[in-house]
């Protein structure tokens, strides 16, 4: 890890009913500047292993602190898999274990102690997430806490939502802040007649749908074969200018 970056796992307490023990890893600059914008970081169905680390360690190299979420905190709260079929069967298992309610309650609580770690109380946060993370973001974008939001090819979006119910782009128009959702043109999990309806759904809005081309599911991540280096750069790109624009840029130095 940069010796600018300090990253460790924190046990983030249940505060109401229905809430557990969140298993987060926590990555902020080494330097104990104050004011800095505080970012989620929601995992793929592998959870928080060490691509998803990586991504909050390169978020908090830019002045952020970020705080990788557990989605799976009921089912699996310690989860860290690897990219092969045994570990993406075993992942998809606890999706289908995993309703909307729970996330909701689980990404308020690391949303509430996020703010309290970083002493501002009113802050806005970003949020960022991966595949099931990208669905986990649309929903975490309608949070109070939450600002400004980059979904990551977050499958499933136009059809349904965790746990069963109407479609999650549904909850487009309780999102306060500003979306950014981006998928590979080559995606083969969001079709284009999903994508059309994500277009419609945030037409008129300050929210975007980015189709990034020559990319298919998973190419912001390393570890996967679906890995495509100039997408990941726009997205990286499409990402920081956003949290910029809403959150405000990291204290001077600090990256």
């Amino acid at each position: 890890m940069d010796p600018a970056v300090h990253g460790s796992w924190q046990l983030l307490p249940p505060l109401l009913p229905g809430q557990v023990p969140l298993r987060a890893w926590l990555a902020s600059p080494a330097d104990d500047t104050p004011g800095r914008p505080g970012v989620l970081v929601l995992p793929e169905v592998f959870g928080l292993n060490g691509w998803v680390r990586s991504v909050a360690a390169r978020l908090a190299a830019q002045g952020y602190a970020a705080l990788a979420v557990p989605l799976f905190a009921r089912t699996a709260p310690d989860l860290e898999l690897g990219y092969d079929q045994a570990s993406l069967v075993e992942g998809r298992s606890h999706k289908e274990r995993t309703s909307t309610a729970e996330l909701l309650l689980d990404l308020g609580q690391a949303a509430d102690w996020l703010r309290g770690w970083l002493g501002t109380a009113n802050a806005p946060l970003g949020c960022v997430g991966f595949c099931f993370g990208g669905h986990g973001a649309l929903l975490a974008a309608t949070l109070p806490q939450v600002g400004a939001t980059c979904a990551f090819y977050g499958a499933g979006v136009a059809s349904g939502r965790p746990g069963g119910g109407p479609p999650s782009l549904e909850l487009v128009p309780a999102i306060a802040g500003r979306l950014l959702y981006l998928s590979g043109e080559q995606d083969e999990l969001i079709p284009e007649p999903d994508l059309l309806a994500i277009e419609r759904a945030l037409q008129g809005s300050r929210h975007r749908l980015i189709r990034v081309p020559a990319a298919g599911h998973g190419f912001m991540c390393e570890a996967r074969e679906a890995f495509r280096a100039p997408a990941a750069a726009l997205g990286w790109q499409e990402l920081l200018a956003l949290f910029a624009a809403e959150l405000g840029r990291p204290p001077a130095g600090s990256a």
